[in-house]
């Protein structure tokens, strides 16, 4: 429950043994009551995202309750007002909440239930300054030019001011971070502040490329290299000239191949397979790895030499647990995102889930959040929008959703979540679901998603 202590309430009526009786009521629950003997005067003073809430008399002299009604409306339509109503009024206080009155109460009234109705009033006034600044904060994240690195806490503003200064100079980086926590977005963050920005960023995972085939995707080769190689084709390395190239899980490479890769940082050239000439690179290398490097040099299993080569600038990404203050700004980016992209809407989050939100241990990192938050932009009407249950794959309250209507909400859960895990690139999505290409279009088109909505992942 939220404390209620120094929250300020606008107490107006015109008959001053109202106002210090109400008064001393909100101050016995710990509220902090503001009387005014005229709703002029309570307009004057009131300041904008005021915290609190207005209790208000319908009948004054001067502006009367439902002028002041609407006047707050047309200032600020969520600031909660409780209105004052005679014996006999009814007919008034009905039109009152047509018009956006959160409540009112009727002549005489118990303290207990003012108090109570303050208190629900005071809840949903700090939730909609909450998600008003959550939304200032995202609006000025977005207006930022590149892939955002979302968060207010002192261990994201510290990386993103690394990113920043990093992206100016020309030397290779290594980024250490657990799985999920957006070493990808940092590696794109820092070439397209980059004045490489404009030319190639090439990204190979170097654990999901197959051993046998790994140099020839880096290097490239000529024809007739080897059996199969009937033209010759330009390696990961040589496309990215000019830009960078983003070799995340480093720490997969083979070790016979981390030799050609210490060579290729040392003197900026490569050979492709079957060439006797080098040819000369202007690219710059980010590495990213979740394993301690120097620990694996150590044991043998990656190269010391490689591992002091790429250790010049090293970037430490925050685990989700470490700015927790994130978690729902980054909630409701994410849902921002998938609600734009699925034609969806979805309600902002309310304490329940926010306090849900804040308890989980976040093993997946930001990229588990960033599925949350897909799964409720698109399965959560289902789920009647409890993120606990969503977060336990448990769903408790829909016994009124037919069978066919959960699974093609699920279905196109995973799809987007696919999608969004390989940046749009169709023929991956097809090999991680296991669907032909034709089958895959279809179901892009049958849920109304777009695979180039989502090859500019701006996550974590």
């Amino acid at each position: 429950m939220h404390d209620p202590v120094d929250t300020p309430v606008l107490v107006i009526d015109d008959e001053p043994h109202l106002r210090i009786t109400a008064g001393q009521t909100l101050e016995l629950a710990g509220y902090r009551p503001e009387p005014f003997d005229r709703a002029e005067r309570a307009l004057a003073a009131l300041p904008t995202d005021f915290p609190g809430v207005i209790v208000s008399d319908i009948r004054m002299p001067g502006m009367d309750g439902m002028a002041l009604l609407r006047e707050v409306r047309n200032r600020d339509p969520d600031l909660p007002v409780i209105l004052i109503t005679g014996h006999g009024d009814i007919s008034t206080a009905v039109e009152a909440m047509r018009e956006g009155a959160w409540d009112f109460l009727e002549k005489p009234f118990a303290g207990e239930r003012l108090v109570e109705m303050v208190r629900r009033g005071v809840e949903k006034r700090r939730l909609s300054l909450e998600n008003r600044q959550l939304k200032a904060e995202l609006e000025a994240q977005q207006a930022a030019p590149g892939p955002r690195l979302v968060g207010r806490t002192a261990a994201i503003q510290r990386l993103a001011s690394m990113v920043q200064r990093i992206s100016q100079v020309e030397t290779d980086v290594l980024l250490f971070g657990e799985t999920g926590t957006g070493k990808d977005l940092v590696a794109r963050a820092i070439h397209e502040r980059s004045p490489r920005g404009g030319h190639p960023f090439v990204a190979i995972n170097c654990g999901a490329v197959p051993e046998s085939i790994i140099e020839s995707e880096l290097f490239g080769h000529e024809k007739g290299a080897f059996t199969g190689a009937l033209d010759r084709r330009i390696g990961k390395f040589e496309h990215a000239d000019g830009g960078s190239v983003f070799l995340d899980e480093i720490e997969s490479m083979p070790l016979a191949l981390q030799v050609k890769l210490l060579r290729v940082l040392q003197e900026r050239c490569v050979e492709r397979l079957g060439a006797n000439e080098p040819v000369g690179l202007d690219i710059r290398v980010i590495a990213a790895t979740k394993i301690d490097l120097k620990a694996a040099a150590e044991a043998g299993r990656f190269r010391e030499d490689l591992y002091y080569r790429l250790n010049v600038v090293t970037l430490p990404i925050p685990p989700l647990r470490e700015r927790l203050e994130d978690i729902p700004l980054l909630f409701q980016h994410f849902a921002v995102v998938a609600a734009n992209r699925s034609g969806l809407e979805a309600p902002p989050l309310d304490t329940g889930g926010t306090s849900a939100l804040m308890a989980h241990d976040w093993p997946g990192n930001v990229r588990e959040l960033r599925n949350l938050a897909e799964r409720y932009v698109l399965l959560g009407s289902a789920f009647d929008y409890r993120l606990d249950a969503l977060l336990e794959g448990v769903d408790t309250d829909t016994t009124d959703v037919a069978l066919p209507q959960q699974v093609e909400l699920f279905e196109k859960s995973l799809i987007a979540q696919s999608l969004a895990s390989h940046h749009g690139r169709i023929s991956e999505v097809c090999e991680h679901l296991g669907l032909p290409r034709k089958t895959l279009y279809d179901k892009l088109r049958k849920y109304g998603l777009k695979a180039e909505d989502y090859r500019h992942n701006t996550a974590s």
